[in-house]
This record gives structure tokens, C-alpha cells and sequence, in this order.
């Protein structure tokens, strides 16, 4: 990756080319004129590095080659950092809406080995957010008006992905169900009668032990300026065609620079195999309830690789408020914050309750 996004000519009239979503080509804005873009050089694989060893060089400063100075834009109001498209001095911030200078800065940031193209064009991302307004329940009226399809912007948001082979050892215990014969009274028809019924109870013993779990391309957002609960409902994503990085696909596009490190992302990346490790620990403890009271995690093999993929944005201000809006830009899907209507809740809520009254009282006068 160079200083800035990389410029690439016409051969024809001179202008920018810019890479045409979908395809293998660059595109001229003004004259159509496509050039092919080459393909790798002794078909470069795209391998996952060791994580310790390329933390060890960051500590001390021995990454030459693996990192790059970047010059990177960064909005006044939400801090947002992005390499603008080739010649822009100005725009809007796709992450808040507000206008950015570009009055840039050098940060040496660690190269991305490898990004999955756009695939959707802008008027499919625009077609695909239309369809989700109108899906949405108790959105306002004029919604539509606030939401502009042209404040679309293609930018490619940086990930890690980790792998890692982890081995679990600790301390629960085992609950097993057994059933007692219990005797109680009950009034039948006015006469006291004696019952029995089952009843459960748990049994519990010590357990301990060790498991092992293997994760492969665990995908870890390595940017704080999109809500993550959305940017999770963004996949999947087609990882299996990732393609070694090339500039050539972000001419046309903003690169936003990663806010979570290394590091910061192995964190993220550990509270994510929780869940599957902690399901492997019951698993091993068996039967029919579990209590994990300690656990220790070692993490062996660690690698990583650090990502870039391709994202629809668009912020739009509604009643002083700021709503992000992203989409897929390989398959389509939206995801996004949204306001609501108060009127058109409450009115739901006072037919309902007319509704439930009217039934209510129909019910008595046939009952």
C-alpha cells in the first residue's frame, strides 16, 4: 500500500481509473476505456503469520517490510481515520456525515496482506437500503427524505483474522438427576386425598480435567467507528476468495486505517472462542447440568493475518441524531441504525389495546 491510494492513469484521456465492482478491470469514469488488472506475481499465496513473532518485532521496532506510511485523514467529530481516494481534499464522513478536510497525518500501520474486491456496485447497495426502509416497523414518515442514496461512500474496512490451537484446563462439577417418591394431600371435592409425585433432584461431584479446541480464521473487526453488533450481521463473508492485495482495487475507494492493534484484536479474538471453549468444558464434564468453577487457557500456534473488506457506508443526521447505515458489498446484505416513529407506536398501542377491549367484551356477552 503506498502513502496515499495509488493513482492509475487512462491510457486514453488521462483521468483516474477507478476499479469497477464486479470485475477484473479498471474503469475510466469518463471515457469507459478498461484496463485488465494484473494478476499476481509467482501466484503469491496468502498465508497467515505468527502472531508472537510479529508482536515481538512491533515491541522492537524491527517490522521493516511488514509495515507502511500511511497518510491517513481523520474527521474532527468522531475521529474516524481513512486514506481519502486519489485528489480529494474534501467530503463527507461516511462514518458520521460530517464534512472532512483532508488535512492528513503519517502513521505507520501494518500491511494488509490481502482484501475481497467490491462486488456490488453503488446503485445495488443504494437498491438493497431502499428495500430495508421499507421493511422497517414504526419508521418515521420522512425517514426516506433523510437517508440520501448519493451519500454512499466504498470503503474497505480493515479485520484480523487469528487462528489458534487452545488447550483448557479445569476445575467444575458434575450434576446428575435422580427422583424421589414424595407423598402430599390434595382436596378432591371436598375430601382430603393423599398423592405421590416424582421429584428431581440434583446430584453433585467434583470434576477436572483438560480439552482442546482449533480455531481457523476467527474474524475479528479491527475498527471502532461501526457498531459491532451490525457489523457481526454483516456475515458471512466469502473468505475463501480473499485475493492478494492489490492496489489496483481500492483506486476509487477509501482505506479506513485499523484503530484496534494487534494485540487489541488478539483480546477481542479470545472473548470470542469463550463461548466454544466453555461449551467444550461441559461437554466434557457430562451429565445433566455443569459448573465451571476455573478455567486456564493456553494459546498455541497463534497466527494471523490482517484483512481488508469491502463496505457500503453512509451516516445521515435525523432530528439532531446521527444513524449509521453499511452494506455488504459482496452479498448485498444491510445492516444499520435506525430511529422510530412515537407516534406511530403509540397509535399501534392504543389499537391494540381497542382491539383486546373489544374482544374482551364480546366475550362476556356471549359468555
Amino acid at each position: 500500500m503506498s502513502n496515499e491510494v495509488d493513482k492509475f492513469p487512462c491510457s486514453n484521456c488521462g483521468a483516474d481509473l477507478t476499479f469497477k465492482p464486479g470485475t477484473s478491470h479498471l474503469t475510466c469514469p469518463y471515457c469507459d476505456t478498461e484496463n485488465i488488472i494484473d494478476a499476481p506475481i509467482d501466484n503469491i499465496e496468502i498465508k497467515e503469520k505468527d502472531f508472537n513473532k510479529a508482536i515481538k518485532r512491533l515491541q522492537e521496532q524491527e517490522s521493516a517490510g511488514e509495515t507502511v506510511d500511511m497518510i491517513i485523514t481523520k474527521c474532527n467529530t468522531c475521529a474516524a481515520e481513512v486514506a481519502l481516494e486519489e485528489n480529494q481534499t474534501s467530503g463527507e464522513c461516511a462514518f458520521c456525515g460530517s464534512a472532512i478536510v483532508a488535512v492528513g497525518k503519517s502513521a505507520k500501520v501494518l500491511k494488509p496482506e490481502s482484501l475481497l474486491p467490491f462486488k456490488i456496485n453503488k446503485n445495488e447497495a443504494a437498491s438493497n437500503f431502499k428495500l430495508w426502509l421499507k421493511k422497517l416497523w414504526f419508521a418515521p414518515n420522512k425517514l426516506k427524505e433523510y437517508a440520501r442514496m448519493d451519500g454512499l461512500k466504498g470503503i474497505y474496512t480493515p479485520f484480523w483474522t487469528f487462528d489458534a490451537n487452545t488447550e483448557t484446563y479445569y476445575r467444575g462439577q458434575r450434576g446428575d438427576y435422580y427422583y424421589t417418591t414424595e407423598s402430599y394431600t390434595e382436596t378432591v371435592d371436598g375430601k382430603s386425598v393423599t398423592k405421590t409425585r416424582q421429584v428431581r433432584h440434583t446430584r453433585w461431584r467434583s470434576a477436572s480435567g483438560h480439552v482442546r479446541n482449533n480455531f481457523d480464521d476467527l474474524l475479528v473487526h479491527a475498527s471502532e467507528r461501526m457498531e459491532e453488533k451490525y457489523v457481526d450481521k454483516l456475515e458471512p463473508w466469502d473468505l475463501d476468495n480473499l485475493e492478494v492485495f492489490n492496489s489496483s482495487y481500492v483506486a476509487g475507494f477509501q482505506v479506513e486505517s485499523y484503530s484496534v492493534g494487534l494485540e487489541g484484536g488478539f483480546v477481542v479474538a479470545k472473548k470470542k472462542m469463550d463461548p466454544t471453549i466453555n461449551s467444550t468444558i461441559r461437554r466434557d464434564i457430562g451429565g445433566d447440568e455443569q459448573r465451571i468453577i476455573s478455567e486456564q487457557t493456553a494459546y498455541h500456534d497463534v497466527k494471523f493475518k490482517h484483512i481488508l473488506l469491502p463496505v457500503w457506508m453512509s451516516a445521515y443526521n435525523f432530528k439532531g441524531k446521527v444513524y449509521q447505515f453499511m452494506v455488504n458489498a459482496r452479498t448485498g446484505e444491510v445492516q444499520g441504525t435506525r430511529p422510530y416513529s412515537v407516534f406511530k407506536i403509540t397509535a399501534a398501542v392504543i389499537v391494540s389495546a381497542i382491539v383486546i377491549a373489544g374482544a374482551v367484551y364480546l366475550y362476556k356477552m356471549n359468555a
